[in-house]
């Protein structure tokens, strides 16, 4: 890496652009076939572009934002590369603990930034792309924002430091999140607490103009150009079921909240229950313990025992006989939608199946995540 540049870089194998526009870094998730999936390489350079820009003072502020390809949707970053992580593990393929080791590593590195990170969440903004946007200093969203943490769809939990910001929203819509996996527009995701400001895509192109063409002393300063150009979001539909959600997101067990949802007669209590019914049983309940947890915990340590929570989720079992290999498969391989959840039914799932998710596979001295 050279220590300034003007024009953008592109690395030979890598899917990331990386530049300096005045004062600002700009790092650019450069897969908009894949609406900008995170691989590991592209994973490893957004490490080293910020640990780089961290001690260059010529950058007082980084931009992370996603690219387009026209024909496709928007997407700041779709998530991790599932169909790798799939393959990884039923090859038993080294890369895929390191995919997770050091993409927790980026984002606590986020979380923790020495200078303002700003969000730009256009477009899809779910799973690994939420782990990369919410330690920012500012997350901004747009009209096309679509902000979500669907892990359970494919027999997965909310990662990447998902159990601690989704257990910080208001009351138990992070209980509510992390089940339904929910996708939250940009006035919604605001009123939960998982962005900050709204700004018409539009508008981007100028914004980033804006920062790198006047003169920007420092981060405060950048984030102030920011916040100037927000507009006022609408009312969000999401605040209307508040009560809704309090009222049976609040039960103590997985099973209570069906029990709950079976017991309202209402068309939203009905599908809400539907979408629980097609997500892994064993999964929901190990998100639920998951964000109960992680509501009493430090960053570094939500990410800790979501480290040993994804090795279990590929490793408790033999890989093909695991919820998200299974998931994966049904939802993103072979396309047939009929997951063959063990076991099936809400009913099923016992204490000890979940408990058997928190035995950390390592001792703290050699967890891998042990100098967060």
């Amino acid at each position: 890496m050279t220590m300034t540049m003007t024009m953008p870089v592109s690395y030979a194998g890598t899917d990331l652009q990386a530049q300096v526009r005045g004062r600002i870094g700009v790092l650019t998730l450069n897969r908009p076939g894949a609406l900008n999936a995170l691989t590991l390489a592209m994973v490893r350079d957004l490490c080293a572009w910020l640990l780089h820009w961290q001690h260059d003072d010529a950058v007082v502020a980084v931009v992370l934002r996603g690219s387009t390809l026209e024909g496709r949707p928007r997407a700041f970053c779709a998530g991790g590369d599932v169909r790798f992580m799939r393959q990884a593990a039923l090859q038993g393929d080294p890369r895929l603990e390191d995919f997770f080791n050091e993409e927790y590593t980026l984002d606590h590195l986020v979380h923790t930034y020495g200078k303002p990170c700003i969000a730009l969440m256009d477009g899809v903004c779910m799973g690994g792309g939420m782990g990369l946007s919410q330690g920012a200093a500012l997350r901004v969203v747009t009209e096309h924002s679509r902000v979500a943490m669907p892990e359970t769809t494919i027999g997965l939990f909310p990662d990447v430091g998902g159990g601690w910001f989704l257990s910080r929203c208001p009351g138990h819509l992070g209980e509510y999140l992390a089940l339904t996996g929910q996708v939250l527009t940009a006035a919604s995701a605001i009123a939960a607490g998982l962005a900050d400001v709204i700004l018409p895509s539009y508008r981007l192109p100028a914004l980033l103009e804006a920062l790198t063409d006047q003169p920007i002393e420092n981060g405060s300063q950048a984030v102030a150009v920011v916040r100037a150009c927000a507009v006022v979001p609408p009312e969000a539909a999401l605040e209307v079921q508040s009560d809704f959600i309090d009222r049976h997101f609040s039960a103590p067990t997985l099973q209570a909240i069906a029990d709950s949802l079976a017991q309202e007669a209402t068309p939203l209590a009905a599908e809400t229950l539907a979408t629980l019914r097609k997500r892994s049983p064993l999964m929901m309940a190990v998100t639920l313990e998951q964000v109960r947890r992680a509501r009493h915990m430090s960053l570094a340590d939500d990410l800790r025992m979501e480290r040993g929570l994804m090795r279990q989720a590929f490793h408790l079992r033999p890989p093909v006989q695991s919820e998200v290999v299974e998931g994966i498969r049904a939802l993103a391989v072979d396309k047939d939608n009929a997951p063959r959840w063990n076991p099936a039914r809400i009913e099923d799932v016992t204490p000890g199946q979940v408990a058997a998710f928190f035995e950390s596979p390592w001792p703290a001295a050699r967890h891998p995540l042990r100098d967060l």
